[in-house]
């Protein structure tokens, strides 16, 4: 495990020396891990070759670490488990996020009456607070200054104090009588803290009416068994090839294909024949941008209008909320199946249920379940499964654009995404692992190098899956049809 580091070429038992030549750099604080010793040892020691103390190195260069027992044998691998100034970096940097929900608020103390705030939401960003307005009172009354009395400025301050919860405000408002007194400022953190909890209560409700406004059909009970006869059979396309003859397809029920095409004329033509002689799904991104999100909105309509569109596979519980916003604002019929991807990480029962009771018609198995626990998970649920059987997994998906090397398209991008090129990343074994780019939004896949191929027939599920690649047509048949037998 780790980075492979280097051998050891001198070693010193009796003062815990080990020298060795670096093919990683290495730095004090450093995790190492040996070849025959069970444990890790974080680096204390480092010298050059002439044992003077040094804190960091480079690749290539010949070093010693100090103070290492146990079994340690020269010629034994040296593997880096971890980076000392890898962690601090990115412990630096989520100590610097700052992303909270924006709110503002009037707060009101007048003489002869109980303290109150009145919380609204700052911007229509956020569809959980939209027209939020949150009243809150606290039973005190506030008395008459003796001495000093409460300002404006103090106020603000203990309203500001929302350091635990995930919110902010932006803008504060104060109603204040003067010459009044609160004998201690933790009466306004509990008006605080009471007035937020509302709003946290308005969000879940607002989460809880949307899901439950997608009229989807739950999915029939079933006694389940060992297996299930007559498995239905899904193609997902990831890349639609516009020199391929797709009418050639056959021998299965469903077919998914990924959103950026239902936004390209280009593609029309192909979807038009596929929509026609199978179940359609629009299959959506597992990271879906601002960008992307509108250009969606604006061809879902004339997609589902077009084609023969059965439903949806979700890849986030996000895409939920997006397409029950899309349905109230066009006013369309929402009867379609929602299909939830690998991604939502469905690996037990209650994480089934749960999806099923939001509306999930079927999920699909974790691919990182192996057989036990699939058939344990299939036996405790009536919630329709789908099981990936052939293809090659995404190992990686990337908010980050690997030709362009960039997160955000720029004016002189030399569009590698399109230039019908496929490209890779190679490991140290030479092994090739697919980049797939997304054009339309700076987000990158990258596929395993392996194709998987599963009998399926022990396994109780209701449909089996073929994620294609860069496979051929007749690449395809063969792919269902060996599944098929299976």
């Amino acid at each position: 495990m780790g980075l492979f580091l280097g051998i050891i070429e001198k070693y010193n038992k009796n003062k815990g020396y080990i020298t060795l030549r670096l093919k990683e750099p290495l730095c004090i604080g450093d995790t190492i891990s040996l070849e025959n010793e069970p444990g890790s040892y974080t680096v204390s020691e480092l010298m050059d070759i002439q044992h003077q103390n040094i804190t960091k190195t480079e690749i290539g260069q010949t070093v010693v670490i100090g103070r290492m027992k146990g079994n340690i044998n020269l010629g034994n691998k040296i593997y880096k488990i971890s980076s000392k100034n890898l962690l601090n970096s990115a412990r630096e940097s989520y100590q610097k996020e700052h992303k909270k929900i924006p709110l503002n608020c009037k707060v009101t103390i007048k003489k002869n009456m109980p303290i109150s705030i009145l919380i609204t939401s700052d911007t229509n960003r956020y569809p959980l607070y939209k027209n939020m307005k949150i009243e809150q009172e606290l039973n005190f009354i506030p008395l008459e200054a003796q001495n000093k009395p409460l300002d404006k400025e103090t106020i603000i301050s203990q309203i500001s104090k929302t350091f635990s919860t995930p919110f902010e405000f932006r803008n504060i408002s104060i109603n204040l009588d003067e010459n009044l007194f609160l004998p201690k400022l933790s009466i306004l953190n509990e008006l605080r803290r009471n007035a937020l909890d509302e709003v946290e209560k308005y969000a879940i409700k607002n989460i809880q009416r949307n899901t439950r406004n997608i009229n989807i059909p739950k999915s029939s009970l079933k006694n389940s068994s060992n297996t299930v006869k007559n498995k239905k059979v899904s193609i997902l396309l990831n890349i639609l090839n516009l020199s391929f003859d797709y009418s050639k397809l056959d021998g299965f029920d469903n077919i998914y294909i990924p959103l950026r095409y239902f936004a390209n004329k280009k593609y029309n033509n192909i979807i038009s024949i596929l929509s026609k002689k199978f179940n359609t799904y629009i299959y959506m991104p597992t990271i879906i941008k601002l960008n992307y999100k509108n250009l969606f909105i604006s061809n879902v309509e004339k997609a589902i209008k077009t084609y023969n569109i059965k439903g949806f596979v979700i890849s986030n519980i996000g895409n939920m909320q997006l397409l029950n916003d899309i349905f109230n604002a066009l006013k369309l019929d929402s009867k379609f199946e929602i299909i939830s991807n690998y991604t939502l990480n469905t690996f037990n029962s209650q994480t089934a249920n749960e999806l099923g009771s939001l509306g999930i018609t079927k999920f699909t198995i974790s691919p990182e379940l192996d057989k036990e626990d699939i058939i344990t998970l299939c036996a405790n649920t009536n919630v329709k499964k789908e099981l990936i059987v052939y293809g090659k997994l995404p190992v990686l998906n990337m908010n980050y654009c690997l030709l362009g090397e960039t997160n955000i398209c720029y004016p002189n991008c030399k569009l590698k995404c399109s230039n019908n090129c496929t490209y890779y990343l190679k490991d140290r074994l030479n092994m090739k692992f697919r980049i797939l780019p997304d054009n339309i939004q700076t987000v990158s896949t990258v596929f395993n190098c392996k194709i998987i191929n599963i009998n399926h027939n022990s396994y109780p599920v209701d449909t089996i899956r073929i994620d294609i690649l860069d496979e051929s047509i007749d690449d395809i048949l063969i792919a269902i049809k060996n599944a098929n037998v299976h």
